[in-house]
């Protein structure tokens, strides 16, 4: 019996198994920041509001002035924002702001609904900026959908790295964003999140493995959907197959797999989790369980904007001698370097 269920090629929209809903990878190579901290380049022939075209390396998204996505709504779900580098700029509708990034992670529960901008300034003026992140969607049961939204920061200082050498003295480091590996456990997510409950088994991983390392992705609980993510190197050994860059991988969750790599370092992530179980009815940023719920959240948004934008514009960023910092709506604040 194979232990690899499906084999994909990745798109730009990555496939997901419940309980995820979405996960893309962004990375952009952005020229140096101008004085409003978009890029100091021309814009012409993007798709100014809707530019995913990967032009001189780099997109625009939403933005106008500054790449990323201004403010826009969520309900029934949760986002799980991972950045490996760059900067990500936070505003939303209850008032709170921040601006995380290199390693940073922000969980947000958007329960019962939220308006949120994520913009990506860029602050070196005299280099270019690259960003790279993974934006992850996690289901929220029904009995959580309509929850009071909130958020909250993993610091890249507390998220743990398991970091361990093979056999052959090659090294595998694993920033462990969710989930328990090998004995490790993350930073505790959102308390309403699915991935609070331990026994559903919900694993954020991200491994980077020298080139030629050999690694056993540990068993888990059968039930569980697991896909393996292979986003950077050149090739990878998986149950005696194998495999080409930027390919995902679901996978058999209760026997223990060897991941073994080529010739050049490579990266990879892993999603895991018990299934939710429950009907999904998704239309754009709303994710319930019936048309009808579907429905109600369009009502509730024209009615009440979710709270309001506070903000004077629609894709705010902060002040550029800002450094990492997260400010909540009831007014603490945390302050890193």
């Amino acid at each position: 019996m194979t232990n690899i269920l499906s084999i994909k090629p990745l798109g730009f929209q990555w496939e997901t198994q419940d309980p995820f809903l979405f996960c893309v990878h962004h990375e952009d190579n952005y020229p140096k920041g101008n004085k409003d901290l978009g890029p100091d380049a021309s814009l012409e022939g993007r798709n100014i509001g809707q530019d995913f075209t990967l032009k001189d390396g780099w997109r625009m998204y939403h933005g106008s002035k500054v790449p990323g996505f201004p403010g826009h709504p969520h309900r029934g779900f949760e986002t799980i924002t991972v950045v490996r580098k760059g900067m990500v700029d936070h505003s939303d509708s209850q008032g709170s702001i921040g601006r995380y990034g290199n390693g940073d992670v922000q969980w947000m529960t958007a329960g019962k609904g939220l308006l949120h901008a994520e913009m990506f300034p860029l602050l070196d003026d005299k280099n270019p900026n690259t960003t790279e992140l993974f934006q992850i969607w996690l289901n929220l049961p029904k009995s959580k959908k309509f929850v009071e939204p909130n958020y909250k920061m993993l610091w890249s200082e507390s998220i743990p790295l398991l970091e361990e050498i093979d056999p052959n003295g090659k090294k595998i480091k694993t920033e462990i964003v969710s989930g328990i590996l090998k004995n490790t456990p993350a930073t505790p997510p959102p308390i309403n999140s699915w991935a609070s409950d331990s026994e559903n088994e919900v694993a954020v991983w991200n491994i980077e493995m020298e080139a030629n390392a050999i690694w056993k992705l540990p068993k888990a609980s059968a039930g569980l959907n697991r896909s393996l993510y292979f986003y950077k190197g050149e090739s990878i050994i998986v149950d005696g197959q194998t495999i080409k860059h930027y390919h995902k991988l679901d996978l058999r969750p209760d026997v223990e797999l060897e991941i073994q790599n080529s010739n050049a370092p490579c990266h990879i992530l892993i999603l895991q989790g018990k299934p939710i179980g429950e009907p999904i009815v998704q239309h754009g940023p709303f994710v319930m369980n019936s048309h009808a719920e579907i429905q109600e959240a369009f009502r509730d948004y024209q009615q009440t904007q979710f709270g309001g934008w506070p903000w004077k514009v629609n894709g705010p960023v902060h002040d550029k001698k800002l450094g990492r910092f997260a400010r909540y709506s009831d007014g603490s604040e945390e302050i890193k370097s």
